[in-house]
């Protein structure tokens, strides 16, 4: 190239950029339009390696975002198994922990159940006792009225062995005891009678336990002023107005 065409040379790169401004613009665009051979293959040289550098640049710049999107994915991946087995971890430890609360909840229920018999149990004797104190009260208070007395009943044909007391007071009512007296045979119970003025009154129904003992707190006999005999007969479930069976138990008459 001749001394005459290198300014020429140097406005070429210029040109494909879209870089030349005013003076500089003009000169080359008259230059290339005389049909200067060697700018025209150089604006195409330029043109080329342009359209290769983008390409390159462009080829970087999808292969960096795939690289960007595939780290990206794989980070996700990473967090999401990581969270997925540190949620099973803490579904496991919560299992565990429920499982424990559970058993120590079926524990104190299993306590609680327990202690609720033992006061079950420890109200039904303190009822007992309460019974049996009042009953005591009772028995001596009936013992401390002058106007109370003991009457003995003696066993029977059915049960020569059998035995009862009577503590009797007419204004108060009284308390029979009994002993070896036999069970009552099913649908049949003990029934006690007042005999008064050769008239039997009922006075209260009784059954024995398994030694054959009994005892049955008697009310007091609404104008009945004196009882001239106290007896006990076998009777069917319920008590009837009048004796119908065997007479177990008998005073003599006062």
């Amino acid at each position: 190239m001749s001394p005459a065409h290198e300014p020429f040379d140097e406005l070429v790169a210029g040109h494909v950029l879209d870089a030349l401004e005013g003076e500089d613009a003009s000169r080359f665009a008259a230059h290339l339009a005389g049909g200067c051979a060697a700018c025209e293959r150089a604006v195409i040289d330029y043109q080329e390696a342009l359209a290769r550098a983008a390409a390159a640049v462009r080829e970087a710049r999808v292969g960096w975002a795939l690289a960007w999107t595939a780290s990206m994915a794989l980070a996700a991946g990473i967090a999401a198994v990581v969270s997925g087995s540190w949620v099973r971890a803490r579904l496991d430890q919560l299992a565990g922990e429920a499982a424990g609360l559970r058993a120590e909840l079926a524990a104190q229920v299993q306590t609680v159940s327990e202690l609720r018999r033992k006061l079950d149990e420890q109200e039904k004797t303190l009822t007992l006792v309460k019974a049996q104190a009042a009953e005591q009260e009772r028995t001596l208070a009936l013992l401390g009225d002058p106007e109370t007395r003991l009457v003995s009943l003696a066993g029977l044909a059915p049960r020569p062995q059998a035995q009862g007391r009577i503590i009797w007071n007419a204004r108060a009512g009284g308390l029979l005891v009994a002993a070896d007296l036999p069970p009552p045979p099913a649908g049949k119970v003990y029934e006690l009678w007042a005999i008064a003025g050769g008239e039997p009154l009922p006075a209260g129904l009784f059954t024995v336990d398994a030694e054959g003992k009994a005892s049955l707190a008697v009310a007091p006999l609404a104008g009945v002023a004196t009882v001239d005999v106290f007896a006990v007969t076998l009777e069917p479930a319920g008590g009837v107005q009048s004796p119908t069976g065997a007479m177990y138990l008998a005073s003599k008459k006062a």
